[in-house]
This record gives structure tokens, sequence and C-alpha cells, in this order.
């Protein structure tokens, strides 16, 4: 079939396959089904098996006659697309049911059994533009490199390039650009393509008030704070997507969709109605973690989502931690957090928080207890702030006795997310960064917590993907006996070094009473990781690692501290919720070690 008459010959396929699915009759196996492109590069030909319903049918495991004989007449159409797209105009194609031409075969006969079906492609030269415009153009407006005289005349460059313009024009305030007259001739003696097509910008619109649909819970007054929407400014379809992603952020609603309205409000104004589903206000999840020397831990939260009707957000969350642990005893903490969205700016969320948490760790036992002010910024998807002021209180047990350390803090943190995918990520990167100054009372030092964790992410192929993290801490100001014992640093166990005991590697320069040095954490610390991650199947992961930390005093690297590192195997099983993950590691470097040790938890590593 010549793709010259492939837009009517198309309709006409359609109405057959309406006609067609009436007519089921039983039918037998295919026999034989061959696919054969002539003169094609490899990547075509690629392209046109990945694009053919009889190839794909016959994987999926086809057989009723009926069934073959409707994709029969649905391949041309599906093959040309594929053609166009690669910049094809003038191919032949054939689809031969048993010898016979299935474009010619009348729906009432269809045939009811198929032994064998030929496809032949003649994909035929490529198409260069001879002519390739888009106008008028908004300022700034850049078109597609592939939309240019003398370029392959793909079709998908003509739809890019029409979108393109058309985005030009809606990003500057024209809501209601679209796509105009068009003229679009193909040459087939000199194989060119002529592409003119026509934008009709509109008029530069401004935004109209925001309707609310669907908020049975929600006070409408706080969907528009939350949502916004800068009513009277010039339209921006930025601005209409930051407004419905601030309204799924705060994660009462299971669905948002804002739809502009379809006529203008005058003189410029267009309307905008928000389309809300709302979640059920609670929600309840748990979680566990297990490591052969670190114990058993669980979590549960419950979650609030909707407290006074204005997305009032209330999280109970509490942990038990090192259950069955070999050293040290149970961890344990209850906390609350109360936040809302949309205080001060749209962007802009307050949080309220308490925690109560008891440590029972080797070289201490501590109580602690804080409360926090905070506020989160975000400035975009990947970028987001926060800065907070809190009172922390803690009660520790250690061999030199008993201290009670208290402070008031200043954290401000950021985190910059621009990975790909945050639960199996496969390119980009994670960063996270604190400053915590603190002001000390009593025994307490003032001086501040700095905190890092870089994550790069770099793909190797289809299957393979190279993971790495770099970790840094520093106490800066306050000595070592005069800072808290939780704002220590300690390396080992899996969020750190696997393949050392959990918290084992820490530093030996406090001393007890009978001046015998024992262990605490350090005020300096550094750990990094790498990964090889290889996909066997759709399911199933396999992970090679190494990780690495050092814990110091007074500085990185000076000789108080030491280092240690550990290396080992692992295995991935893909959930809709992330890979649930079981590494097995060995200590390969320092004094720490103690045999294999077993992790086995949801989601990367890192």
């Amino acid at each position: 079939m010549s793709g010259r008459a492939g837009c009517k010959w198309g309709l006409a396929v359609i109405g057959a396959m309406v006609v067609g699915l009436g007519m089921a009759t039983a039918g037998n196996a295919l026999e034989r089904l061959d696919f054969a492109v002539r003169g094609a590069s490899a990547a075509l030909d690629k392209e046109l098996r990945f694009a053919s319903i009889l190839l794909a049918s016959q994987k999926a495991g086809t057989v009723d006659a009926q069934d073959l004989f409707a994709d029969a007449r649905a391949e041309y159409a599906s093959l040309l697309g594929a053609l166009y797209a690669s910049g094809h105009y003038s191919p032949v194609i054939h689809v031969l049911i048993d010898g016979r031409e299935a474009a010619g075969i009348a729906p009432l006969d269809a045939p009811a059994r198929i032994g064998r079906i030929e496809v032949q492609v003649d994909p035929g030269p490529v198409f260069a533009f001879s002519r390739a415009v888009v106008a008028p153009l908004a300022a700034g407006t850049v078109l597609p490199e592939g939309f240019a005289a003398g370029a392959v005349a793909e079709s998908g460059a003509v739809v890019a390039a029409v979108g393109a313009a058309v985005d030009g024009w809606r990003d500057v305030g024209h809501a209601k650009a679209v796509a105009g007259a068009q003229n679009l001739v193909a040459d087939h003696g000199s194989a060119t393509l002529s592409a003119e097509v026509a934008i009709r910008p509109g008029p530069r619109l401004r935004f109209g008030p925001l309707a609310v649909q669907g908020h049975a819970r929600m006070r409408e007054a706080r969907v528009l704070e939350i949502a916004g929407l800068p009513v009277g400014q010039v339209y921006s379809p930025a601005e209409v997507e930051r407004a419905a992603a601030r309204l799924r952020r705060s994660g009462v609603f299971k669905s948002v969709t804002l739809v502009e309205d379809d006529a203008i409000t005058a003189p410029d104004l267009l309307g905008i109605t928000a389309r809300l589903v709302e979640e059920k206000t609670r929600r309840y999840s748990f979680g566990a973690e297990i490591a052969s020397f670190d114990g058993l831990m669980v979590n549960g939260t419950w979650l609030h989502r909707n407290l006074f009707g204005g997305a009032e957000r209330l999280t109970l969350n509490g942990e038990i931690r090192n259950i069955g642990v070999q050293s040290g005893g149970i961890d344990y903490g209850l906390g609350l957090t109360l936040d809302r969205p949309a205080t001060f700016t749209p962007d802009t969320t307050l949080g309220i928080g308490a925690q109560y948490e008891h440590l029972d760790e080797v070289d201490f036992v501590s109580d602690g207890f804080d409360v926090a002010v905070s506020l989160t910024q975000v400035f975009s998807e990947a970028l987001t702030a926060q800065a907070g002021f809190g009172y922390e209180y803690a009660d520790v047990t250690d061999a030199s006795g008993s201290s009670v350390f208290q402070s008031l803090s200043l954290p401000v943190g950021v985190t910059w997310d621009k990975r790909d995918a945050r639960t199996e990520a496969a390119k980009g990167f994670y960063l996270e960064a604190e400053a915590k100054p603190f002001l000390g009372f009593g025994i307490t030092d003032s001086g501040m917590r700095l905190t890092g964790d870089l994550r790069g992410y770099r793909a190797a192929g289809e299957r393979l993907v190279f993971a790495g993290r770099l970790q840094a801490g520093a106490i800066l100001g306050a000595s070592l006996a005069g800072t808290p014992r939780d704002d220590l640093f300690y390396s080992g166990g899996g969020g750190t070094v696997r393949g050392q005991p959990y918290q084992s590697l820490g530093v030996y320069v406090l001393q007890d009473a009978l001046l015998n040095p024992f262990k605490t954490g350090g005020t300096y610390y550094v750990a990094g990781s790498v990964e090889a991650r290889l996909k066997v199947s759709n399911t199933i992961g396999l992970v090679g690692f190494l990780d690495a930390g050092q814990v110091d005093v007074d500085g990185f690297f000076t000789g108080a501290g030491n280092w240690h590192a550990g290396a080992g195997l692992g295995v991935r099983y893909a959930t809709g919720v992330g890979p649930i993950r079981l590494d097995l590691a060995v200590p390969v470097g320092g004094s720490t070690g103690d045999g294999l040790q077993i992790y086995l938890g949801l989601g990367q590593a890192f």
C-alpha cells in the first residue's frame, strides 16, 4: 500500500475494525508470521518491529483468527505512523494473509482460519524538509533543531515545532494559542516535504478567579491560600502547575486537576477551576528493618491530613530500635508534629514538633526531650530550605557519671534533589546539608553542628547504575565533653558502613573516674559508599558495594580517631513502593569488625 493514501485508508480501517468486532469465529493458531523490511537501517527495522501490532499479538499468544484479521488490518496504519516518524513518506506496505492482501479482504469475508501472515515493508527514500516554517513566534521561542530546511523530515519534528510555538505564546500570557492553517506537501519526485503551519496566538490574558470543586472537608478559603494562584496577573502555565503542585503537596487530595475555562471573561480574564478529590483523613503506616548485629527496628505512624479543615497535618510516630542488638540496649522514641501549609506564603509550611527519645547505647544511656518550631520553604520541586528554633534536653549517664545537657538551637538546612526517581534513581544527585548553631546551658558548650549528605547516580547502559555517597559532619566551637552525646558522630551499621557493627567506631578521648579512656562519638566524621547496581530482570537486581568511615576529634584525619571499611553483595526485589533490600557484608578494614553482617529493609541503601 502506498503511504500517499494512508490517512483516508486509516479511517477505512477503523470502520472495518468496528464492523469486524461483531464477527467472532472460532480460529486456529497462527502457524507462521514473517516480518521483512527491505533496505532499512537496523534502527528503522527495530522501530518498525516495535510498532508492529502483529508481532505484539504473536508475543501475547493471540490465536483467534478474527483477532488476527483485525490486527492485520490495523498493521498498515501502525507501520505507516512509524515510517512517517522516521521521514519515510512513500513507503509500500503489504500485509498478506495466506497470500491475500489484508486490506483487500472485506470485513464480512474475514477468514475463519489463518495459517500464515507475511508483512513486507519497503520504506522508500528518506524525505528532507524543503521548507520548515511555523509562524508567528513569541519572542524567545526556540524551535527544535530538527525542524529546519535540509533536515530529515520526521513527522515528530513538525509536531514538536508546533508544540514549541504554542507553548511559547502561552508562556507570555496567550493562553488560547492554537495551531491554525496547515500546509503540508510531500514531493515524491524530489523526496522532500514542505511544512508550513500558522499559529493563532489569541489575546494576552490575566488570571481570573479560581473556582473550587470537590472540597468536602476543606475550607474553600484555605484551598485558595494553598493554591496561591496570582489572580489578576498575566497568565502563565508555570503558575498553574505550581498551584496544582502546592495542592498535591498538602497531602489532603488524592487527585488535583486545574482546568482552564473555555471562554474568556471580559475584558481579559481566564477563569481556572480546581477539581479536587480528597484523600481519607487518616492514615496508618508501619515499617520494619533488621540487621544481624543492629537488631530489629519497627516503627509506626498515625496521620491526620486535615485536622481543622485547613490542611493541618497532625503526625504521631513511634519507633523501637535495636531489638535483639548484640551490644547496648533497646532505643525507643515518640514524636508529635503539626504542620500547616501556606503560612506567610503559599510555599511556606509552619511546623511545630515535640519528641521524646530513650537511647541505650554501648557507651551511654540517655533520656532526651526536644521541642521545635520550624519554617519550610519550597523554592521548586527540587529545592527546599528549612529553618527552625528549638530547645533540647538530655539526661545522660556514661562512664564519667551523670550529666544534663541543655541547649537552644537554630538549625538551618537545605535539600536539593535532582534525582530522576526517588526510590530507584538512575541519574542525577541529592544533596542535604544543615548548620545548627546551639547555645548551651550549664555544662553544655555553645557551638555549631554541621552535617552534609551528597549522593550521585549515573547509568551505564540500560541495566547498570553506579551510585556514590559522601557523608560528613563536624562540631565547631564546642568541646567533646561539652557536646550532647546524641550530637556526636559514630560510624558502623546500615546507614554508614555496612559490614561493621552498629556505631562500633568512635573515639577514646574522655576518661572515667579511674582515668581509663572510654568510647564516645567524635566531633568530626566522614564516610563514603560506592555501589554497582545491576538489573538482572524487571524485578531482580544485584548490588556490589564498598563502604568506609572515619571518626575523629578536633579535625579530619588528625590521628586521634580511626577508620574502618566494609564490603559486600546485595539482592534487590522490585515492588511498587521501592525495592526490598537484602545486603550481606563483611569487614575489610579497621579493628571493629565482627564477622558477617546481614541487612534487610525496604528501599535502596541510599
